[in-house]
């Protein structure tokens, strides 16, 4: 139970502290947008990071060559915690945005970080609403800012990884719209930080993957037509190679 304490009074007390700096933030990108995106973002990594360390979370990274350089991307990832945006923002490379549920939008101080940070927030209830947000994020992909999708909708709940939710094809409009690639992310064992055994946060072994990048343009008719399918294929396969080298305590390559 300390250990979940300590987490959220890190997440409160840097909500607090760093309030000015939202402003200093506006102020700058009216000018120099690109450098007070960046800034933004090495700020949030920053207190992702020790939220990772006070947790005891130790994460086994693989195939980061995978994430193409100076190009916007979908990042498309399996879901089964709320860890799951600490450690894949702690790892993005480039100013990333995250769609997340409109709850988000409402959480005070948070949600401006979030915004800061090109996040958007998703009525799965709101069909208009839904539609919108998927269209702004294929335009902040051609502007250059890469998108973090879980497709799920919500935690998958199984009792492993391997036990997805079947990935909603409207988040891939995202990639057929804007031609961009999508880069599969399986992650292992996140799960098990906090939900598994919640109250409590644990000092837990977490796996990350980075698939290789799927280029819509290169598939063939009916895998385009199936992409949020295909992606899920791909993010299964590495959950199967994760789980087969957990059980038997091998060290895979990375």
């Amino acid at each position: 139970m300390l250990r979940t304490i300590i987490c959220m009074l890190a997440v409160i007390l840097y909500l607090i502290v760093f309030i000015p700096m939202l402003g200093i933030l506006w102020l700058i990108g009216r000018k120099y947008p690109r450098f007070s995106d960046i800034v933004s973002l090495r700020m949030v990594q920053g207190i992702f990071k020790i939220i990772l360390f006070l947790a005891g979370t130790k994460l086994t990274v693989i195939g980061r060559e995978n994430i193409p350089e100076h190009e916007a991307v979908l990042y498309i990832c399996n879901h089964n915690s709320i860890f799951d945006t600490v450690i894949n923002y702690s790892l993005f490379p480039d100013v990333t945005g995250i769609v997340a549920k409109i709850e988000m939008a409402r959480v005070p101080l948070l949600s401006i970080w979030m915004r800061r940070l090109h996040c958007l927030f998703l009525d799965r209830a709101n069909l208009r609403q839904g539609v919108a947000t998927i269209n702004e994020a294929t335009e902040n992909v051609k502007a250059g800012i890469s998108m973090c999708i879980f497709p799920e909708g919500t935690f998958s709940q199984g009792e492993s990884e391997l036990e997805m939710l079947p990935f909603h094809e409207g988040s891939f409009n995202v990639a057929r719209r804007s031609g961009c690639k999508i880069v599969p992310i399986a992650i292992t064992g996140s799960a098990e930080i906090f939900e598994k055994n919640y109250p409590h946060v644990k000092r837990r072994q977490v796996t990350v993957e980075y698939g290789e990048a799927i280029i819509p343009a290169e598939l063939g008719k009916e895998e385009r037509k199936r992409l949020g399918a295909y992606t899920r294929e791909k993010i299964y396969e590495m959950l199967l190679d994760h789980k087969e080298y957990r059980s038997t305590g091998e060290i895979m390559a990375v």
